[in-house]
């Protein structure tokens, strides 16, 4: 009997480092085996590194036939571009015209 009350005045006086103890070893837990652990963390932080590196290709790209469509509009119309243009949708040359086909284009 003597045992017991021992262990209630020890449990009463250490319930606090008990209570921390118990909490860092949940924290600690989900920090490496939750479902938002750290190495999904890092997994993630690559995914979005990719997909920043392509949205600045597509920006590039982007920023190329916004300047096509530039040079096409009605208030700085380029005459080149604009036959440029009409050939290639129209499928047609000028008489005196060699055209190579590249299917690598």
């Amino acid at each position: 009997m003597d045992f017991g009350l021992d262990i209630q005045n020890k449990f009463k006086r250490n319930w606090l480092l008990l209570a921390s103890g118990f909490i860092a070893v949940y924290f600690c837990f989900h920090i490496f085996c939750g479902e938002r652990n750290i190495y999904r963390y890092f997994v993630l932080k690559q995914e979005i590194a990719q997909a920043q590196e392509i949205a600045k290709q597509y920006a590039s790209v982007k920023a190329s036939l916004q300047r096509d469509v530039d040079y096409l509009s009605k208030d700085s119309l380029d005459v080149d571009m604009l036959e440029e243009r009409a050939r290639a949708v129209l499928n047609m040359a000028a008489g005196d015209e060699f055209i190579i086909l590249d299917n690598d284009i």
